[in-house]
């Protein structure tokens, strides 16, 4: 049966802007309704698509004022089916796409205030163009967007020195529930009027406000990079190795640790890739240092230097530096391509978790061996961010398995095990992707009673009535949402 107060929605937002502004067509509407894993599907009676920030106004206003729930959706990337409508269909997607301006780049500032539908990687073009850059980068930068990376708090290879989205967004414009409109673009460096609802909008998801555009932090544009491929004997000697290099430079940018077992997976499965260096070493790094002045020394012989001396201490076993810049994206697609290569093993569940930094070398090996002595037969390896502790936790089948029972009888209770482990471990079960609907239930288990209450309240001040992306990070007991 048609839910009367959606039609009504849509009928007044075509009324209003147009037939574009509201896509109908089940054909259309059906590869937004997945996630971008593939596993939560939800479905919706309409995608409402306006064109700038006083649309999504008036849309939200309507909304609020029909009782329809809305679920923002930008580049549909989340990783934690942040942006995947309800299988019932009890709200509408809402799609930011066609907010896709970048308003301005302004290199003196070092701002940029780009669109919530902006996609990264044509903010990088951008910037690039005006001898600048917005530090910030991901697997997904062809397809991710603005508002939902200022959303989900986005992370990515270089916050090792330039930290989250949450560091670097300097101010936020967005819908709220009600259809009113917070401006917080002016980037001010003080600004003491109470609570900062920017810094509460960034990393909410979308569940009490819709970002529309963000004031971002750009970089001089890099002058020159080196990439390193380092063979290591373990994830300890990893952590040396970083404060090796933090005690004598600025310049690392990224310092991601691989496993020979991904390494291996990468080799086998990924087309037109090679060892980057020779011999057998049971762990790797990637490490890219970069500079932006041509007075600086040149990162290839920085790196170079610091490597022969850690060398010489017997930190590493073997490295080499990217003697081109071919040869450097030929390292880090080895990096980016660990996902894809883990997935034509055969069925994992992924896990995207942090841990202090000085505690993840022990927790890459201690977690690994306890999942692996819990579930016989499984292979779990971790790697990612050793900078800021992210951990890219995945636990493979064992060898026969069907795939689609295993996923339902044995990976939520592995889930469990290693999120387990990461609190015991005094770490987070969400480092970069979000919380979404994948683990809003895991959250409400192993969250500490005072956050709970802190993100319930806030979603209740915000959205008493429960139409902002629903079902996602908190859920509202049914007496706040019946307000």
């Amino acid at each position: 049966m048609k839910n009367a107060a959606q039609w009504q929605l849509i009928d007044q937002v075509r009324a209003r802007f147009g037939p574009r502004a509201a896509v109908t067509d089940a054909h259309d509407i059906a590869p937004w309704l997945t996630d971008w894993r593939g596993r939560f599907h939800g479905a919706a009676a309409a995608i409402l698509a306006p064109v700038d920030r006083d649309e999504v106004a008036a849309i939200v206003a309507m909304a609020h004022a029909l009782g329809v729930a809305l679920v923002p959706q930008g580049g549909n990337t989340s990783m934690v089916g942040g942006a995947t409508p309800p299988v019932d269909g009890s709200a509408l997607v809402l799609s930011l796409r066609r907010l896709n301006r970048i308003r301005s780049i302004e290199p003196a500032a070092g701002i940029a205030i780009a669109e919530a539908g902006v996609i990264l990687s044509d903010l990088h073009i951008a910037a690039d163009a005006q001898a600048m850059r917005f530090p910030l980068t991901l697997g997904a930068k062809g397809s991710a967007t603005i508002g939902g990376l200022v959303s989900t708090n986005a992370g990515g290879t270089q916050v090792l020195r330039w930290g989250t989205m949450r560091k670097l967004v300097a101010g936020v414009e967005a819908v709220l529930p009600d259809g009113s409109i917070h401006d917080g673009l002016a980037a001010l460096k003080k600004d003491n009027r109470g609570y900062d609802i920017d810094q509460l909008l960034i990393g909410a998801e979308g569940t009490i406000g819709i970002v529309t555009a963000a004031a971002l932090r750009l970089a001089p544009a890099i002058h020159a990079r080196a990439v390193a491929w380092v063979g290591l004997a373990s994830p300890h000697r990893a952590l040396g190795l970083l404060r090796f290099f933090e005690r004598r430079t600025d310049a690392v940018e990224s310092f991601e640790i691989i496993p020979a077992s991904g390494l291996a997976h990468v080799l086998a499965h990924i087309p037109d890739t090679r060892a980057p260096i020779s011999g057998e070493h049971p762990w790797h790094l990637l490490i890219e240092a970069v500079s932006s002045d041509g007075d600086d020394e040149p990162p290839a012989s920085l790196v170079e230097r610091l490597l022969g001396e850690a060398h010489a201490s017997g930190l590493i076993e073997d490295a080499t530096v990217s003697a081109s810049e071919a040869q450097a994206t030929a390292f880090w697609r080895i990096r980016d391509s660990l996902s894809e290569a883990e997935r034509a093993q055969g069925p994992a569940v992924q896990h995207d978790i942090s841990v202090g930094v000085a505690a993840m070398p022990d927790f890459l090996i201690d977690a690994a061996a306890a999942v692996m002595a819990r579930y016989p037969g499984t292979h779990a390896t971790g790697f990612g961010h050793l900078g800021d502790g992210n951990v890219h936790f995945h636990v493979r089948a064992p060898e026969g398995v069907d795939r689609d029972a295993w996923y339902k009888n044995e990976a939520p209770g592995i889930t469990r095990f290693v999120h387990d482990l990461v609190v015991a471990a005094g770490g987070s079960i969400s480092a970069e992707h979000g919380i979404g609907q994948m683990k809003r239930d895991e959250l409400a288990r192993l969250g500490p009673p005072s956050r709970i209450a802190a993100l319930t309240a806030i979603k209740r001040a915000f959205d008493p009535s429960n139409l902002m992306n629903p079902g996602k990070l908190v859920t509202l007991a049914p007496s706040a949402c019946d307000q």
